[in-house]
């Protein structure tokens, strides 16, 4: 299944956006629970529940067959569009938890549009839990056309999102189709997606998509900062039983531990993954026609390598589609970042993309990430409406039957990055033709100018003897340079490429900034593609 990121963050904002303060619980006659009681949604017999046992069940499940998830609906669900859906809302004082000492609260999606497969939920109490009760009156469904009593009492959910104490009326995370799920910082603004697992991604059979079937609530402590989350995961390759504790705050910290079940021999497995979309900006200006000049959730992937070296790469909307591999051993973190927070470079005032959170991975100590990669795959977007980025971690062994594959990482979301190095930072790529201006130019070259800020670069007098160092794929480095520039405090690198063949393979290229044999900057790593030669030639004689 393929998810349209657009379509996803809309629903999610317009079914927040409808909720109110949620009112003192008057639940159909049942008594307010306590800090030791079920909640009155919680129905049927309590049974045992841990994370050991959600492993053992993982475990179990991979041992048989898959089964397909059952995802008839009653037509007039399934035949509504995104319109239609959005006009769902969710009654807050249905709300599990959310009393006046409570400090956290869930709402729950409705079934139907693209959210077709039933979603079980529980709540878990001293170590036992009971599921909670899919009612109609949970929802307006009015405005949406659909008649509550066509529905079943079993029909269940398509996911849910969270509310904290601090601000009742905005959510601070959502899990809604797949196993995708979102969280935001002190902006509370949703932009990129995380998931639960990635299988075959760029495969040539194509990629499979795991689903969180069933999910747990812990139920918080009076004083508890954080809330405990446990998912059943679910494909035909693989099971996994995940535990997630969220913590809210300026910046949101999510701790994920993940026991992994195959079925099947998996090609590529991808640990962590992170989602985004970017469309056009500074560096690859492919969207002449809008009138926005940047549109991007992301504009680069971040890593900071075992070996202690930070990588900055700027996505593209890739001509085709691109993977990269950067192999690993023990990173330290990886992330898809939004550096670029001027609302002047996107003048978006609906979805403010200056606002969007970035998503770090920080793997923890033995939690998996010994040897690998991080992979990043980049395809072409038409419009910002698909997510046509993805990051991962990939395990330099294939996952195999019968295995039981231990992860163990912390998420952050926010605009503050968590991590950065004392070195200096890129915050700008741009790109253009090259050559040297007001002289004809006799070939094909393309200009690259690269900006960093930070570390000692303030520091540096004018004559300090800065070199940008540069190595290309293939091809020919021409007019380098590095120089101080003061409108931003740091220095410009500029150099142009010079194709040395007809092709249009991409180039690998590298840069960072060094003094005397020291780096003073992280390494800008770049993937071009040269145009067609007859675009070449056009570019020349303009």
């Amino acid at each position: 299944m393929s998810l349209d990121r657009r379509q996803w963050l809309e629903s999610v904002v317009a079914l927040a956006a409808s909720g109110v303060l949620p009112a003192a619980r008057a639940q159909r006659g049942s008594p307010a629970p306590s800090g030791d009681a079920f909640s009155p949604l919680a129905t049927g017999d309590p049974q045992p529940f841990d994370y050991a046992w959600l492993k053992g069940r993982a475990r179990t499940d991979a041992l048989a067959a898959y089964s397909p998830p059952h995802a008839a609906l009653p037509a007039s669900l399934a035949a509504l569009d995104y319109d239609h859906f959005q006009a769902i809302r969710f009654q807050p004082r249905e709300a599990l938890w959310g009393k006046a000492d409570d400090l956290f609260r869930v709402d729950f999606f409705h079934r139907g549009y693209q959210y077709k497969e039933r979603v079980r939920v529980h709540e878990v109490v001293h170590g036992q839990a009971r599921e909670i009760a899919y009612n109609p009156a949970m929802f307006e469904l009015r405005k949406a056309g659909i008649d509550a009593h066509t529905l079943a009492s079993d029909l269940g959910f398509a996911g849910f999102r969270v509310h904290f104490h601090t601000n009742w009326a905005a959510d601070i995370a959502a899990f809604l189709g797949a196993s995708y799920f979102r969280a935001v910082g002190a902006d509370r603004q949703y932009g990129l997606s995380a998931r639960g697992l990635a299988i075959d991604t760029a495969m040539p059979d194509g990629e499979e998509f795991p689903r969180f079937s069933a999910f747990w609530f812990e139920r918080p402590a009076r004083e508890a900062g954080s809330l405990t989350i446990y998912a059943l995961l679910e494909s035909p390759s693989i099971a996994g039983a995940y535990r997630i504790v969220l913590t809210p705050g300026g910046t949101t910290t999510m701790d994920i531990d993940a026991a992994l079940y195959p079925r099947k021999p998996i090609a590529r497995l991808g640990v962590a993954p992170l989602t985004t979309m970017y469309l056009c900006g500074e560096n690859d200006r492919r969207r002449g026609d809008d009138w926005r000049p940047e549109i991007h959730d992301s504009d680069g992937l971040s890593i900071d390598t075992g070996a202690g070296e930070w990588i900055w790469r700027p996505l593209v909307n890739a001509p085709g589609t691109r993977l990269n591999t950067y192999v690993d051993h023990n990173p330290r973190g990886f992330g898809l970042l939004q550096r670029d927070r001027n609302f002047d470079h996107y003048q978006d005032d609906s979805v403010y993309y200056d606002r969007r959170p970035n998503a770090w991975v920080e793997p923890k100590a033995n939690g998996g990430f010994d040897e690998g990669a991080v992979q990043l795959l980049e395809f072409p977007a038409p419009d910002e409406t698909v997510d046509n980025v993805v990051a991962y971690w990939n395990p330099a062994r294939p996952a195999q039957p019968r295995q039981e594959l231990l992860y163990a990482y912390r998420l952050h979301w926010g605009t503050r990055t968590p991590f950065r190095s004392t070195l200096a930072r890129v915050v700008a790529t741009r790109t253009g033709i090259g050559g040297v201006v007001g002289r004809k130019r006799a070939y094909f070259s393309w200009r690259f100018a690269i900006d960093f800020v930070g570390g000692d670069l303030e520091a540096l007098g004018k004559d300090a003897a800065v070199e940008p160092v540069i190595t290309t794929s293939r091809g020919t480095i021409e007019i380098a340079s590095a120089r101080p520039q003061a409108a931003i405090n740091g220095y410009r690198a500029m150099f142009d490429l010079k194709p040395a063949d007809d092709s249009v393979e991409p180039f690998d290229l590298r840069l960072f900034l060094r003094l005397d044999g020291a780096a003073l900057s992280e390494t800008w790593l770049y993937q071009w593609t040269a145009p067609s030669m007859d675009d070449r030639r056009r570019l020349l004689m303009e």
